[in-house]
């Protein structure tokens, strides 16, 4: 059971060098600018902290990984320094993974859309599920997925963020994204994934 709460919710776990970063929001874990500055935050926080070693990135509930930006949020920007305003926020994040001290690990339970996608892009270790397919929809709604561009090209390569891209309404399975080097390992379960993960 995921959160109710409009603005979503992010939390910060820390288990000895371990340290857990857990989003999550009630239109399939999309965020809205205030989870991504928050996450940037968090980010920057953990990778400042000796003691931390590995951040685990993951979301909430055992359906959707992300439902990349806000479509809400999107829908109300008005004008240039709005929408500037509100592409900037994944691009703060995607900035905060590059820069990280920490190895950080991506926990994919399922689905992941646009922005999304540029997230696992940013992580340096990926464990996902058979579920967990990938889509650029930018392209359906009319703008293009500059902002997670250079995260996902250097996953992918050129023709594979062309491909995606291109196909804005076609999903790729969990097999492709492992066979372009977007996850490391793909398992048949959240459990199977989860044991791993803790191994």
């Amino acid at each position: 059971m995921g959160t109710t709460r409009e603005n979503g919710s992010l939390y910060v776990k820390n288990e000895g060098s371990v340290a857990s970063i857990e989003f999550g929001h009630p239109a399939g874990n999309s965020f809205v600018s205030e989870m991504l500055e928050r996450l940037a935050r968090a980010i920057d926080e953990l990778s400042s902290n000796p003691e931390v070693k590995v951040i685990i990135l993951r979301s909430e509930g055992d359906r959707a990984f992300c439902g990349g930006a806000s479509l809400t949020e999107l829908s109300q920007i008005q004008t240039p320094e709005e929408g500037k305003q509100f592409f900037s926020g994944f691009a703060h994040v995607l900035n905060a993974m590059r820069r990280c001290s920490k190895i950080m690990i991506g926990r994919v339970q399922g689905k992941a859309v646009g922005g999304g996608v540029g997230l696992i892009s940013a992580c340096d270790y990926v464990f996902a599920t058979e579920a967990a397919s990938v889509k650029l929809s930018e392209l359906a709604i009319c703008i293009a997925p500059l902002v997670i561009e250079p995260a996902v090209t250097r996953k992918f390569g050129v023709a594979g963020f062309a491909e995606l891209t291109l196909t804005p309404h076609e999903w790729r399975n969990a097999y492709w994204a492992r066979d372009k080097g977007l996850f490391t390992r793909v398992f048949d379960t959240i459990v199977d994934l989860d044991k791993e993960l803790e191994h």
